[in-house]
């Protein structure tokens, strides 16, 4: 070996880090701040020797992971739609940079986020890292699409998802087992008018910091069943026309709702034409202002224990209770036995 890889050799031990010495912490921040060239640091997860070696703490990877890692959406498009620069995702100039958009199974990045005029495409892959902090309106009458994966997102810093799935008329599966809702605020109109969705899983949903859920599954007129029994509804103000214009849902369980801090429910039931029961048994009206149109047009409810409510605003009494038919009005029961109807003069 002659003296000039020796000393290329020398140099390159005396460069070597000594991560013993590596405070876990430091180590972390330093792997994330790399992370974007190396994506190396899954393999922290699983070996505990290198672990150990580098005084490294796994819930110091959980923690970061939750804060700095991608979030990956796959899209499909529907082929009967006809594409004039249709838009497929909302991207402020400002956030441009923090989307990666690929076309197909290609590698090649797309800097632009709608169809040109007759282009073939039929999935769509997103990559977007931290930065972002809000999906609102992400996917507003994005029309074109079929279909919506989101395949990785443990990141928590999305607070709000106002109008994410509004008017995406064509939608017909989303896929949401690995969504993150851990600090979201606002879900106000989220699946608006998402009129092709027939199912929609939200069992994973942790809802307990969301304070407006008004008109969150308005117009979604194909969903024929709800499950919301996990959802924490205890710090939500507004669930104003909710469920309006849901036609189609037959089974709804809202039967662990917890309402003590909702100021609206008006129209939060109207035009739900299938539903046949509904159990409002949790339902605490204490501080509900408004009732207006509260259940107009539910043409198939065959009875409604109401007899729980309690009712600050008479004028809402009225309003919530004028538009049933004669025939469900004599199966309502009211609280105490009280004959709300003749005193209100409906």
């Amino acid at each position: 070996m002659n003296s000039e890889n020796k000393l290329e050799k020398s140099k390159q031990v005396k460069s070597k880090v000594s991560f013993e010495k590596l405070e876990s912490k430091f180590f972390v921040k330093e792997i994330f701040g790399l992370m974007k060239k190396h994506k190396s640091l899954n393999i922290m997860k699983y070996n505990k020797k290198l672990q150990n070696l580098l005084k490294f703490n796994i819930n110091d990877y959980k923690e970061n992971s939750r804060l700095y890692s991608s979030i990956i959406i796959e899209l499909k498009l529907d082929d009967n739609i006809k594409r004039e620069n249709d838009i497929f995702i909302n991207i402020s100039d400002e956030e441009k940079g923090y989307y990666h958009i690929y076309f197909d199974n290609s590698n090649k990045e797309i800097k632009r986020n709608y169809l040109k005029v007759n282009e073939k495409v039929n999935k769509i892959k997103i990559k977007i890292n931290y930065q972002v902090k809000s999906f609102q309106e992400l996917f507003k009458s994005c029309i074109c699409i079929s279909e919506i994966i989101f395949t990785q997102f443990i990141r928590n810093n999305i607070t709000n998802m106002k109008k994410m799935f509004d008017g995406c008329s064509s939608l017909k599966k989303l896929d949401l087992s690995n969504f993150n809702t851990d600090n979201i605020e606002n879900m106000n109109c989220m699946f608006y008018n998402c009129k092709s969705l027939s199912e929609l899983n939200l069992s994973n949903f942790n809802t307990n910091k969301v304070i407006d859920t008004s008109v969150m599954f308005a117009g979604s007129s194909s969903l024929k069943e709800l499950n919301l029994s996990n959802f924490n509804t205890s710090n939500v103000n507004n669930m104003g026309c909710m469920f309006a214009g849901c036609s189609s849902l037959a089974k709804l369980n809202v039967s662990n709702f917890d309402t003590s801090n909702v100021i609206s429910m008006g129209g939060m039931f109207s035009k739900c034409l299938s539903l046949t029961e509904l159990n409002l048994s949790s339902f605490n009206t204490n501080n509900t202002y408004v009732m207006n149109g509260m259940f107009s047009g539910c043409s198939s409810l065959k009875e409604l224990d109401i007899s729980y409510f309690s009712f600050i605003n008479p004028f809402g009494i009225k309003g919530m209770l004028e538009e049933f038919s004669d025939e469900l009005k004599l199966k309502i029961k009211l609280s105490s036995g009280l004959n709300l109807f003749g005193q209100i003069g409906i």
